[in-house]
């Protein structure tokens, strides 16, 4: 009975498990549900005050629904008024709008928008107005004294096609004798210069303020999740700021929402600022040599801006001022922001690579990263690539788990000696746990032996989710057969037939091929285990691997190639070392055996008695011929008489 009250417990708390990690997944990685009507397109860079509908999460970002369609109309519409600068880049293609100097066409030549090779390419910037707003702008803050460019100023350009050969510089003058000017470059990868020239042709002094912004909706954003930051992000004083939220709605936790706050100050010199996703990001770099302020605002209607101003200069007549600020749109490809952050000639960006959101353990997870690209490079498959680290891993801690099964041998070896010290001292816990820690001791056991290799895998395991879930390496790539996107779940599930049926199961039923490997590499992983002392443990043991084929199943198909590979290796790395230690096979054999048989004893223990039905009139017995009659014992005083017999 004890038995089957542990299982129901243990199945009840699976079931809760279940359910929690459904509801779990389904709040950190909601299905985007269909999008609402675009708003109308507004007219000024800003905002609006019309109301937009909550933008629909997906994991990457981007416009769904029918706001796809009304991104082609606006975009189209957009870029056809003319009146631009193309930029054409080995990684990147896009153009300037003159009206404004606005940079707000931009999309990437190696990223595409879906696993199609046919998709169009990922757009990062977007024009005002347009479903998708997403600009950066280059000015000078309005001053009383001068008229300065504004986002309807009609700029003249020197060029036609910015490229990474040809920079182009705008050019506009007011009528009270000020000569403004941006030069525009662009190197090979995803940064743009911008550099904002003003000359005082006038005939009194002025006072003069550049800014940078970045102007975005949230409809674009990406999942913000509680390890993966999406939003506002930035540097100050050399330390990255992941606290600032587009909103609270939702949060469990503290937050810091920029809609409700309206504006964040950044106190501190800024190294950089602007907005990233999972996989892009748009931001602003400083001119180093010049003091600068920045902060983030909430502009309505779902519109954001990060703003960079430089500190107000006087110029007098014939003077001019200089300030070179940087963009940086584009993937957050590991290497890319390595070189930006390693650049010398004081152009280096304070800690431009932990834009990437590697947390707390970045230590550990950028060497498997590095690992993992180079062995990528090496084999041409990302999949080959996480199996070979695998190996590598497994590698490492053969001799870890060698030391794991001497241990476990003597921890068997010394079974009579623990049960015996349990018996004696059942009632005094303190005086058995004294006794415990002497005999471990003298014998020289460590009963945590056993846990090391699995601790020591935890690092890599979440190293390699974290890498898959962040890296934009592994986006998209493929493994072999059905696998077309590591970084993506198993797209085959069984409740619909591979695909067959026209539903999609939810997230705790969503089993895949790979989730169906995992679950039973994983049972035969604990069958090869030592058994249990403790029949509760036993079974929980027992339903574990199942309930993580459950758990698993929407996490990405990577992870689960790693945890299979490493499954087989530890089932094959056990064999050999049962090879190596016979006595614990034996050992492990006659438990198994052991426990079997107290449970059949327990089976037959627990049945009910069989009760035989009595007569109501019951017959005399009649006495058998070979049988005396019972006679009355006779008082007496005397020593007592010896029996008859015959």
């Amino acid at each position: 009975m004890e038995n089957q009250r542990n299982l129901i417990l243990a199945v009840v708390l699976t079931g809760m498990l279940l359910l929690g990690w459904d509801a779990g997944m389904r709040y950190f990685y909601p299905a985007p549900p269909p999008a609402a009507k675009s708003a109308p397109a507004t007219t000024a860079a800003n905002a609006s005050t019309a109301t937009v509908t909550a933008p629909a999460r997906t994991r990457e970002g981007g416009l769904t629904g029918s706001a796809i369609a009304q991104e082609r109309r606006d975009l189209a519409t957009s870029l056809a008024k003319g009146g631009r600068v193309k930029i054409l880049a080995p990684r990147v293609a896009g153009s300037i709008d003159l009206t404004g100097a606005m940079i707000d066409d931009l999309t990437l030549n190696d990223h595409r928008e879906t696993l199609d090779k046919k998709s169009g390419p990922v757009r990062v910037l977007s024009p005002a107005g347009t479903p998708a707003q997403h600009f950066a702008q280059f000015g000078w803050a309005p001053n009383l004294g001068i008229q300065v460019p504004t986002p309807a100023t009609v700029w003249q350009a020197d060029g036609t096609t910015l490229t990474p050969k040809t920079p182009v510089t705008l050019r506009w003058d007011n009528t009270t004798g000020q000569s403004f000017a941006i030069r525009f470059a662009i190197d090979a990868n995803y940064m743009i210069s911008a550099t904002q020239t003003v000359v005082n042709r006038g005939t009194s002094a002025t006072v003069v303020r550049p800014f940078a912004l970045v102007n975005r909706t949230d409809q674009t954003k990406s999942l913000d999740s509680f390890n993966v930051h999406s939003g506002p992000i930035g540097a100050f004083d050399g330390s990255v700021e992941f606290g600032v939220d587009y909103d609270c709605d939702g949060s469990f936790f503290s937050c810091n929402g920029l809609r409700e706050s309206r504006l964040v100050s950044n106190p501190g010199k800024p190294d950089w600022i602007g907005f990233t996703d999972i996989y892009w990001m748009s931001t602003l770099i400083p001119d180093a040599a010049a003091p600068s302020t920045a902060d983030f605002r909430s502009l309505g209607n779902r519109i954001y801006r990060a703003d960079l101003l430089y500190r107000p200069t006087a110029l007098g007549t014939g003077q001019q001022l200089t300030r070179t600020t940087r963009l940086f749109a584009g993937a957050k490809e590991v290497a890319v922001l390595d070189d930006y952050e390693q650049a010398g000639n004081e152009r280096g960006i304070t800690n431009f690579s932990l834009a990437i959101d590697w947390g707390w353990f970045r230590w550990f997870e950028k060497p498997i990263f590095s690992l993992l690209d180079w062995l990528f490079r090496t084999v041409g498959n990302f999949g080959v690539a996480i199996i070979l680290l695998t190996f590598i891993v497994r590698g490492l801690m053969f001799p870890i788990a060698q030391k794991q099964f001497a241990s476990m041998a003597a921890m068997r070896a010394i079974q009579p000696k623990m049960k015996a010290l349990q018996e004696r001292y059942k009632d005094d816990r303190p005086k058995l746990q004294q006794e415990t820690m002497a005999l471990y001791k003298a014998e020289k056991v460590n009963p945590l032996a056993g846990c090391l290799p699995i601790f020591l895998q935890i690092p890599v395991f979440f190293a390699l989710y974290k890498v898959l879930i962040l890296a934009i390496e592994m986006r998209h790539q493929p493994f072999a057969l059905w696998i077309k996107d590591l970084s993506a779940p198993d797209p085959l599930h069984i409740l619909n037939l591979f695909g067959l049926l026209p539903f999609t199961p939810p997230s705790f039923l969503a089993i895949g091929i790979l989730a169906v490997l995992l679950g039973i590499t994983m049972w035969l992983q604990f069958k090869l285990n030592p058994a249990q002392m403790d029949p509760a443990q036993e079974q929980i043991f027992k339903l574990m691997p199942w309930v993580l084929m459950f758990v698993m199943a929407p996490f990405a198909a990577g992870l689960l190639i790693y945890w299979i590979t490493s499954n087989v290796l530890t089932i094959a790395q056990q064999s050999f070392l049962y090879s190596r230690h016979p006595q614990l096979k034996a050992q492990s054999e006659k438990d198994a055996a052991d426990k079997s048989r107290a449970a059949a004893r327990d089976t037959v223990v627990d049945q009910p008695a069989t009760v035989k039905p009595v007569a109501t009139n019951p017959a005399p017995a009649t006495p058998s011929p070979r049988t005396p009659k019972p006679r009355a014992p006779k008082p007496h005083s005397g020593p007592k008489p010896k029996p008859r017999g015959r």
